[in-house]
């Protein structure tokens, strides 16, 4: 049998979105997946919605957490409740093309590879495309994710069998990039694949939309949980702030 990959998909009222992405799910050309979904206490009718679809296929799989806690906390009960040999990620308003998990795991096997990521494209709150892709690097360190992080949340897979399961770091915002240094504190380099194989979703009220508020998480970040010295994580947050200005990234 095909290696089963579990979906990470933590979601905080997403009902406009959410079978948009699990139908891009669905759609995959590698079926043997599980579709975990948890649920941050949403208000609007993101259950009702994942409630029709996951009564024709068993393979989405709903949990609703007790409290509002965070994507944090809810990633990390995602991945609690994981079975399969490879976890992906996907966010619940993002897009995956139908190819992307046969590519990726075909692009993980054949070179060995634990930890890797793919190019996307992004898009508009409709899903109008803005013409603008997102390149990976051939491979990234520990240092490459602190100085731009070129990762897509949603193009992520990572080897479960090799590197086990991780906890993400709370923090409310850069959850993503913290969640890439544990593991790359275990595995030296996540490698990308030059394939366009997501679409990534921008929003209006995006919570990272706000660049001046990501600085102060940039900070939690590299001085709480990294640990990162005072210079070392001015230069950091320095460094996002020219390549965010320019839009280099």
């Amino acid at each position: 049998m095909n290696d089963l990959v579990s979906i990470i998909t933590p979601t905080y009222n997403c009902g406009e979105f959410i079978e948009e992405t699990i139908t891009s799910v669905i759609n995959q050309t590698h079926e043997n997946w599980e579709m975990i979904i948890v649920d941050d206490c949403s208000t609007d009718n993101t259950k009702e919605v994942i409630d029709k679809l996951s009564r024709h296929d068993k393979r989405i799989k709903y949990f609703l957490l007790e409290k509002n806690s965070g994507a944090a906390v809810t990633r990390t009960k995602a991945m609690e409740l994981a079975s399969g040999n490879f976890i992906a990620f996907l966010d619940s308003d993002d897009l995956w093309m139908p190819h992307k998990l046969e590519y990726q795991l075909q692009f993980m096997k054949k070179n060995d590879y634990a930890f890797t990521c793919t190019a996307y494209e992004q898009i508009d709150e409709i899903g109008n495309s803005l013409n603008k892709v997102i390149k990976t690097n051939m491979k990234t360190n520990y240092n490459g994710i602190l100085l731009s992080c070129p990762v897509g949340n949603s193009t992520v897979m990572y080897s479960v069998d090799k590197l086990g399961k991780f906890v993400v770091p709370n923090i409310r915002k850069r959850n993503d990039d913290a969640l890439w240094l544990q593991i790359l504190k275990k595995e030296k380099y996540i490698y990308g694949m030059p394939d366009i194989l997501m679409k990534y979703r921008i929003r209006n009220n995006s919570i990272s939309s706000n660049k001046l508020d990501l600085v102060k998480y940039h900070w939690k970040l590299y001085r709480e949980i990294e640990h990162l010295s005072v210079i070392r994580s001015i230069f950091h947050i320095c460094c996002w702030g020219v390549l965010k200005t320019f839009k280099i990234k």
